[in-house]
């Protein structure tokens, strides 16, 4: 028996003493001290032993195992301080060095201008409401005016998934669909992405953004529009904004405007950006077609109503005095760092 543990103990130490890490450590004690382990066939084998003898065998057995498990923890101990220091070299930090900046993103121009744009018709009182990006040809053109064989249609010429499905050209069919609802009076922006079948170039793209608004209540006319966006003009541009209104057509909108701006940069003086002119286009515009009413159920001799569309990329360009709207979407870091 003597010689069986004294030969256990020597395994232990060997394996032990050739342990590189902690898993393996962990083994050798299972192997030797746990509950199936070496030790213990030992302790369980004592009735084969006389009995006289078992009180020294069982002294010589737990001589072993407390040597072999002060071993084991001083080898443990040893090892994790090792590791523990190799760890400390690995992760040493140099105070000297400059820190990690923590870059965070910011609205894009488009987003600021859309921004801007519905707090001043929020303060005037005006909901905010979007709609489908993909469109039934009834809403994008048929409600607004726009029949099949009309000449506007081939202007506005969009991309068609079949003959009653459009990319919608313009946010109008979302107040379409608003006044289908029937809920007046009515007072709504609709901003939103749309798609023309435009090539690329510094002013134009297939797909860009717009904020169309709608107004309808009784009593409603030219003049009520013209009051709106010129509030709407001099917060945007600044107080000492003027507003022109100029004859135009639009087949949704009866009369119809386009709306110019002095500019921003010279007051109206002329200068490189207005290109001398003093002014700056910025929206349509226009009373409701009474057919337009009509067909979406609303009464033309009871409700009067006005309209206006401003592109979103316009008024970004203009206001942060951008050139070119593909820096818009070229995704130029560089570029989007300065608002």
């Amino acid at each position: 028996m003597k010689e069986k543990l004294q030969s256990i103990r020597e395994e232990a130490l060997k394996q032990i003493h050739s342990a590189d890490m902690p898993e393996k450590l962990n083994d050798v004690r299972v192997r030797f001290l746990g509950k199936k382990g070496e030790l213990t066939a030992v302790l369980k084998g004592m009735k084969d032993v006389a009995a006289e003898e078992r009180p020294k065998v069982g002294q010589m057995v737990n001589e072993v195992r407390q040597e072999i498990e002060s071993i084991l923890d001083e080898t443990k101990k040893k090892m994790d301080e090792k590791i523990r220091e190799e760890k400390l070299k690995a992760e040493v930090i140099d105070v000297t060095l400059p820190s990690k900046k923590n870059v965070v993103g910011h609205r894009h121009p488009n987003t600021i201008a859309q921004e801007e744009v519905e707090r001043i018709f929020v303060g005037m009182g005006y909901e905010v409401i979007e709609g489908p990006e993909i469109e039934y040809d009834l809403y994008n053109f048929e409600k607004l005016n726009i029949p099949a064989d009309h000449p506007a249609k081939d202007e506005q010429d969009t991309f068609y998934i079949n003959k009653d499905i459009v990319l919608r050209t313009q946010t109008s069919p979302v107040q379409a669909r608003v006044m289908e609802q029937g809920k007046l009076p009515i007072r709504m922006i609709s901003p939103g992405r749309v798609f023309r079948s435009d090539e690329v170039d510094a002013t134009h793209s297939p797909s860009f953004h717009q904020i169309e608004g709608l107004v309808i209540d009784k009593n409603i006319s030219f003049a009520d529009l013209k009051g709106t966006l010129e509030v709407f003009a001099k917060e945007l541009f600044g107080p000492e904004t003027k507003t022109k209104f100029r004859p135009h057509h639009f087949p949704f909108t009866e009369p119809s405007a386009e709306v110019d701006v002095t500019c921003f940069k010279c007051g109206g003086k002329g200068c490189r950006f207005c290109k001398g002119s003093g002014w700056i286009e910025i929206l349509g515009c226009g009373m409701v077609h009474p057919h337009v009413l009509e067909m979406c159920g609303i009464d033309p001799n009871e409700y009067t109503g006005f309209a206006f569309g401003v592109g979103l990329e316009r008024i970004a360009l203009l206001k942060y005095e951008i050139d070119d709207m593909r820096l818009l979407y070229e995704n130029d870091i560089r570029f989007l760092k300065q608002f």
